[in-house]
Parts: C-alpha cells; structure tokens; sequence
C-alpha cells in the first residue's frame, strides 16, 4: 500500500506526483550530499490541483505533501517515496508534521490575518531537512489580500518551500498565482471506483457501497459519510422526500424551515466534536491553572479561537445545506432522465416510485426549471443571503414549476 492508493480513479494524476516526489527525493539527496543537482526535474516549486467537488483534490495534495516527507529507507534502494508507513508518510497524511502546514477556510474567505503565520513560516527551513510544505485547501476561498500575501510568497520561494493550492477550477485561482504553478486535473472517479474503494479500505458490504457510491455519483467523501453514517442516510431520505410535500404554500414554507434546521443541527453536533476539544487544547497550550482560570493577557487569544469557531459553524451549516441542495439536484435530474427516455443511470433508484410519479405528472421543461431553482439558491447562498430566505424561494419555485 502506498500514499496513492486511495486517489480513487485518478491513475494519471498519481503517475505524475509520483515521477515528481522520486525527483523531489533526488535533489533532497543531492543536496545533503553537496552533489550536483540533477538537471530536467519534474519537480516544481508550485502546485495547483483542480477538478469537480469529490473529485479528492485534497487528498491528492495531501497524498503528494506525505510523498514528499517520506523517510523510507527503501527509497535508497530505488524505491519510490511514499510509502505510507514511515513516520514522515504517517504524520503528514494525518495532518501533524511539523513541515506540513494546512491552511483551509473557516469562514467565507480565507482572511489575510490567517495567512500572516503561514506565509512567514513559507520561508523558513524545513524542521527535518526535506520539505517545507503549504496546503491551501480552499484557494479559490483567498480574498484579494490574502491571494496577494501568497502571490508574493509563490513569486519569491524558499528553496525548499513547496505550495500545494487547491481549488475547483482555474478560473478561480488569481491569474498571477496559477501561472506560477504546475496545474494538475482531478475527474470524477466512477461509480464502480468509489464503491470498491469503500469495500476495500472502510470495510463497507458491497451493496451498501454500491448504492452510496451511486447516490453521490463518484463523490469520494460524501459516498463515504452515507456508507457509514445512518443520520448522514436518514437526512439524505427526507431530502428527497421534499418534492411530493410541496403542494401548497405552507408545506413550502415549512419544508424550508426543515432543511434550514436539519443543516444548523449537523452544524452543531459537528462543532461539538471540535470546538470543545480545540478550546482544552488551547488553554492547556496557555498554562490555564485548575479550574480553567487563564494567565492574564491571553483572552485575546481565546477570543479569536471563539470568532474562528463562530465562522467555522456558520461556513458548516451552509456546506451542509448544500450537501442537500445537491441530492434535490440529483433527485429532478433523474426525474428529467425519465422524461427523456435516457439511458443514463438512475441516481435514486431507492425512490423510483417518487421519481415516475413526478416524470409523468410534469414536463420537462418545469424540471428543468426546478433544477435552475435550485441553482440559483445555491448562488444565493454563496452571496450570504439568509440560508432561510433562499431556501423558501427555491421551495416555491419547486412548487411552481
């Protein structure tokens, strides 16, 4: 097993990153050895991965940034770094080494004042002698200063400073930024992929990753969650239950409340799991004395934590929002691809009564319709638009169309 094995349908990206982690291993080696460097490497200061939401952008990234920290002593017998068991492999893939600095948005942006200490520490050596690596999760989340702050730090380099930026297109990355970096590609892994991923690495029956992995159409992570949550696979039902309620203006409206609830509730058990953790973990790094008392001057600190926690659930109730917005999406996209006759696979084969009934009492053009609704909620949400104002404009247009 290696760092690779778990980017799922993504043969040629990991052909690439691997060519170019045995390069990186061969300076590193040179280096230390006062050697010369070898010429025409395909390693590069830079990096921008993009491709579709559950694609594995990050786990590309962060399968390349373990690669690169890998400390394997087989590499000097002519293995390939990344082997995925060493320490260097280990901790960079779990997020903990100390060369490995992950920066990802809490909020709606990632603000320059989050980037200050990453951008500083981009210039510094390695801790262990290989890698200083960044890894901007949501890049296409940097705002205009912040997009600056790492424009400079990717045009001037530390020699052993790599940038690994992550976003869905490159459209959505500074013109300036991505053409200093090494642009790779992610597709959309098949179905059959991701279901025999969840079979082989989370131990997940057959046909449970078959269905789940068909729900998400190809998404990695959300295929995962519905294979092993049963809430994740409860929400995901009374989501697609939605579209028969709608009959009249109350049951739209109450249709949004639910959805608009469902998605602060799994907001809030999930900032249960990590803010309290967070919070002990700081005031321990504080020196808090018993009784969780404080040192002076650190509730500053502690405040900042607070505001970070508060964007952070606000950021997670929307992408949980959104989480159902794309099941709706998946749900009147099988409704259409009965109306047209397709042969296209059905997403939604567990409701397929709901799914008939809806394609033979409307037309293709108010599906169509229905789907645009849904767009243009989640373009309401990404302006910060009131999640239950959106919500109950889309809920009507459902019903109208």
């Amino acid at each position: 097993m290696t760092v690779w094995d778990d980017l799922v349908g993504q043969e040629k990206v990991s052909a690439v990153l691997d060519a170019a982690a045995r390069d990186a291993d061969a300076l590193v080696t040179a280096a230390s050895a006062a050697e010369p460097l070898p010429e025409a490497s395909k390693m590069t200061h830079a990096w921008l991965f993009t491709g579709p939401p559950g694609a594995g952008r990050n786990q590309a990234a962060r399968a390349f940034a373990a690669a690169l920290q890998c400390v394997s002593p087989d590499r000097a017998l002519g293995g390939s770094p990344g082997c995925g068991f060493c320490d260097g492999c280990h901790t960079a893939l779990l997020g903990t080494h100390a060369d490995v600095n992950t920066v990802a948005a809490v909020g709606a942006e990632i603000l320059v004042k989050d980037m200050r200490d990453t951008v500083r520490k981009s210039f510094t050596s390695p801790a262990n002698g290989r890698w200083q690596i960044i890894l901007v999760e949501d890049a296409e989340r940097l705002n205009e200063k912040s997009a600056n702050a790492v424009l400079k730090a990717v045009e001037e380099p530390a020699p052993r400073t790599v940038w690994l930026l992550c976003a869905p297109s490159v459209e959505d990355v500074l013109p300036t930024i991505r053409s200093r970096c090494r642009h790779l590609t992610l597709r959309t892994p098949s179905v059959d992929a991701v279901a025999d991923m969840l079979v082989r690495r989370d131990g997940i029956e057959p046909e449970v990753a078959a269905a789940a992995a068909r729900a998400t159409q190809g998404h990695v992570d959300r295929a995962r969650r519905l294979a092993t949550d049963p809430a994740a696979r409860e929400r995901r039902a009374a989501v697609l239950r939605l579209p028969l309620r709608l009959d009249e203006v109350g049951a739209c409206l109450r249709a949004a409340q639910e959805l608009v609830d469902a998605a602060a509730e799994d907001a809030k058990q999930l900032a249960e799991e990590m803010d309290g953790k967070e919070t002990e973990e700081l005031k321990a790094a504080l020196g808090a004395v018993q009784g969780g008392r404080l040192p002076r001057g650190t509730a500053g600190v502690m405040k900042d934590l607070e505001d970070m926690q508060k964007r952070r659930r606000t950021r997670t109730q929307r992408d949980s929002l959104d989480v159902a917005l794309g099941d709706l999406t998946g749900f009147y996209r099988d409704v259409l691809a009965l109306q047209l006759g397709s042969r296209v696979a059905i997403a939604n084969g567990d409701t397929e009564d709901a799914l008939e009934r809806l394609a033979r009492g409307s037309s293709r053009e108010a599906t169509l319709r229905r789907i645009e609704a849904i767009a243009a909620c989640r373009e309401a949400l990404d302006r910060n638009v009131a999640p239950l104002l959106a919500v109950e404009a889309m809920t009507m247009a459902l019903r109208a169309g």
